[in-house]
């Protein structure tokens, strides 16, 4: 969501003169955009800002930088970041980007006055950012992201996000749909659905006023000439309605791949973590999901070292990433976020207690998908290639699982889906040559 708000903010700042470069050191402007999910995220933030702020320095007045803290950590600690990082000049929110030109220009203009703008913007406004964005949307590639449901409203005891996001609002359907088809046609094939729990999305439908869900809008996005391939994230096990599933059975151009966070195997730390689902109820989605489509693959996101998590704990998240097989998935230690019930309790697991436990765990999912990457050896599987690769002669392309293939193709076919048979399963990545036949979606044996 960060990538797409950044291009959208992007896009904003153009009508001012700015330009996207890959580089800070001749820039203008510096908008580093950040999350807030764990306490490394924000570290980084404030590392990357004492950089920033030596290069600030080297500056004559001719040539000035302005730096500004977007994201969810601009939301969570808009005076905080003032106070340690002073040569920030401007602090917003993500409910605000829709004012960042504004913003911008008025901290150009007290600059040039050599005045400090400190302005800070986090206030969650009436009106939605996303009516205020650019119509016009620039290329952004073979695949691109599309916001449709941003908040939460479901309060998980380590989440900053109903704090940092506020609470869920989506988008209506038309929006969407004529976003997508701007994307389109300025060259995407691949459109990922991105929410905050993008399967709690609750859109309305223009013509009839009636509330519409994921399934609806993704079967309106598939109607779309020239979108080959749709895929969304992230979704939450209670909103894995039957109508989702189902279209994951009947939508060909909707992926074979579903990110789900279950975050723990153990039903006690669910509780704790305001989950609202528990171990059966996921393995059942799961099941639901594998009936509906055979091939489907699945990722998730485990949390290690929750507060109050036993050795017994620890192993029933084992056993429940045995028992449903991964193709791929995030693991992280507990990271106590400022403001959350999790960070408050006093039953905070050792951090010793904690390395041993993402070690272990990780070994495993590690295992997972080294055995979903060879089952796809001396398969057949349908690429859509997006870019040059570091050699010459090769291109980049994602399989139907989300994994880059490696191919030698001609960059004619940047853009295009071929289909490929894989010689060889890197770590994390895929290889093979261009062949003929048929596309197919079979996933690799245990999947």
């Amino acid at each position: 969501m960060n990538v797409y708000d950044s291009g959208r903010m992007a896009e904003l700042l153009e009508p001012l003169g700015y330009a996207a470069t890959s580089c800070a050191d001749d820039a203008d402007l510096v908008v580093l955009n950040t999350c807030h999910i764990r306490e490394k995220a924000a570290e980084k933030m404030y590392s990357e800002l004492g950089r920033l702020a030596q290069q600030k320095k080297t500056r004559d007045d001719s040539h000035p930088m302005l730096i500004a803290v977007a994201g969810c950590v601009a939301q969570a600690e808009g005076s905080e970041i003032m106070r340690r990082a002073p040569a920030v000049d401007i602090v917003v929110g993500p409910q605000s980007y829709h004012r960042l030109a504004e913003i911008v220009a008025r901290a150009a203009s007290t600059h040039r006055h050599r005045v400090k703008p400190g302005i800070i913007d986090t206030e969650f406004p009436t009106e939605s950012k996303f009516d205020h964005f650019p119509i016009e949307i620039r290329p952004r590639g073979v695949t691109a992201f599309l916001t449709v449901q941003e908040g939460c409203d479901k309060f998980c005891t380590f989440c900053v996000v109903p704090y940092t996001r506020g609470a869920e609002f989506s988008r209506p359907m038309a929006d969407v749909v004529a976003e997508a088809e701007r994307l389109v046609a300025g060259g995407a094939r691949e459109v990922t659905v991105l929410g905050q729990n993008v399967n709690a999305y609750h859109g309305i439908e223009e013509a009839s006023g009636a509330p519409t869900g994921l399934a609806q809008l993704i079967r309106r996005l598939a109607e779309i000439d020239g979108l080959e391939r749709i895929r969304y994230t992230t979704s939450h096990p209670r909103d894995m309605d039957e109508e989702l599933i189902a279209a994951h059975r009947e939508v060909n151009a909707l992926m074979p791949f579903i990110h789900l966070p279950v975050q723990s195997g153990s039903n006690d730390i669910l509780r704790a973590m305001n989950r609202r689902h528990n171990v059966d109820e996921y393995r059942a989605v799961i099941a639901k999901l594998r009936a509906a489509r055979p091939d489907i693959a699945v990722s998730s996101d485990f949390i290690v070292g929750f507060p109050g998590e036993t050795d017994a704990d620890f192993e029933a998240t084992l056993d429940l990433i045995r028992h449903v097989g991964f193709a791929q998935s995030f693991s992280f230690k507990f990271s106590p976020r400022p403001g959350t019930p999790a960070a408050e309790s006093d039953k905070q697991v050792p951090e010793a207690v904690k390395e041993a436990r993402l070690h272990r765990l990780q070994e495993l999912l590690n295992e997972q998908q080294r055995a979903f990457n060879g089952g796809c050896v001396n398969r057949s599987v349908p690429v859509l290639f997006e870019k040059a690769g570091r050699h010459p002669g090769q291109l980049i392309g994602r399989s139907p699982y989300l994994q880059p293939v490696h191919v030698a193709a001609d960059d004619r076919l940047i853009g295009s889906v071929a289909q490929v048979h894989i010689e060889a399963a890197l770590a994390n990545s895929l290889s093979g040559r261009l062949t003929e036949g048929a596309v197919t979606f079979g996933a690799p044996h245990g999947a």
